[in-house]
């Protein structure tokens, strides 16, 4: 395709797209216009140095690594209310996780329901499955599940259990576009005082502060349905597409980003694997096709709120190189800056300020 047809291709998809003026949505959030969604990078503030590409990186793509670099990326995103993260202690899967016989997927995908609040987006996820589905026949495995933006695990999940877990548990949760709670102010009753801080265990699989369910999750189902729910205990986490059955650059990305991002998390004490449960810090998942894989490597990064809680904004990069890591540790993991919105930002939400890419 010549370089003047694709410009007047790309011109006209700006025209189409809905964010080329801001739009009102539910809830009093507001469709922002490319540029206004999250702050970028000011060398005046950040540093001279601020958007430049880490310069001690040594892991690299392939040398014939090809990506599309010239299609429009911020606003083509399709909105999303709660994104349903599936444990499958694996990096890759069929074509349509959809349809892996006898998992989670396939049943959120034909049990008929559907949640109430909006569109649910699936993946599943090399998030380790319980020790315990051994013990089931095929088909009726327990795993796990990890509820976006409210930060939940939920977990005993089967596939016969599904349409309970959207009914009583996804439906009544908050979504992308549901206003932040207000955190509840410290405790002053010494009859009930803060929990105490304990020493850091390195995989008891307990956080070291007692954490309450978010308040937007309903009151426990009946022992007839054992769901066991507990916060997610990172303060971000990072989605890599790693499914090389629907392109082979995502399963190639994936395995070398969370390597430059484990060394620049490591020495600031955040880095976290699949089985650290320490509290903070950041969790790296690999997890399904999320689309535009022909934009190669697509990175998807939940923020907490700084009080703790929900998600307050979720940032979807792509054209994502390792040598792009340290920038996006050092200003959007950490401070929901973006390095190279021009090139990178495909969209996400900011809860806080109501505003979404969509």
């Amino acid at each position: 395709m010549s370089s003047t047809l694709s410009s007047f291709i790309n011109r006209g998809k700006a025209l189409l797209t809905p964010n080329s003026s801001s739009q009102n949505l539910s809830n009093g959030f507001t469709s922002a216009p490319e540029g206004t969604l999250f702050p970028k990078v000011d060398s005046a503030v950040d540093g001279e140095d601020c958007d430049h590409d880490c310069e001690s990186c040594e892991v690299k793509y392939p040398a014939k690594w090809s990506i599309d670099e010239d299609e429009k990326l911020y606003g083509f995103v399709k909105g999303w209310a709660t994104h349903m993260i599936v444990a499958t202690g694996k990096t890759d899967w069929v074509r349509d996780v959809a349809d892996e016989k006898g998992s989670v997927m396939e049943a959120v995908e034909k049990c008929g329901v559907k949640p109430a609040n909006g569109r649910l987006m699936l993946s599943a996820s090399n998030m380790p499955v319980p020790s315990s589905n051994v013990d089931h026949p095929k088909g009726a495995e327990p795993t796990t599940v990890l509820l976006l933006p409210s930060f939940t695990i939920v977990e005993n999940v089967t596939p016969q259990s599904v349409p309970t877990l959207i009914t009583q548990y996804i439906s009544p949760s908050s979504t992308n576009t549901t206003p932040l709670p207000q955190p509840a102010p410290p405790s002053s009753d010494p009859t009930h005082p803060a929990p105490p801080i304990t020493p850091e265990s390195t995989r008891t699989g307990t956080p070291t502060l007692p954490l309450a369910p978010p308040s937007s999750l309903p009151p426990p189902l009946p022992p007839l349905i054992p769901f066991r729910t507990r916060p997610v205990p990172h303060k971000a986490l990072i989605l890599l597409c790693s499914q090389k059955t629907r392109d082979a650059r995502c399963g190639q990305s994936a395995p070398l980003l969370r390597k430059e991002f484990e060394r620049h998390l490591r020495p600031l004490g955040l880095y976290r694997d699949l089985l650290d449960e320490r509290s903070g810090g950041v969790g790296i998942y690999f997890i399904s096709h999320v689309g535009g894989h022909k934009f190669a490597a697509n990175v998807i990064i939940y923020r907490r709120r700084e009080s703790g809680g929900e998600a307050g904004q979720c940032i979807w990069l792509a054209r994502v190189r390792p040598e792009d890591c340290e920038g996006i540790v050092k200003f959007t993991v950490l401070q929901g800056k973006v390095v190279k919105p021009e090139r990178q930002l495909r969209g996400g939400f900011d809860r806080e300020r109501g505003l979404v890419s969509w």
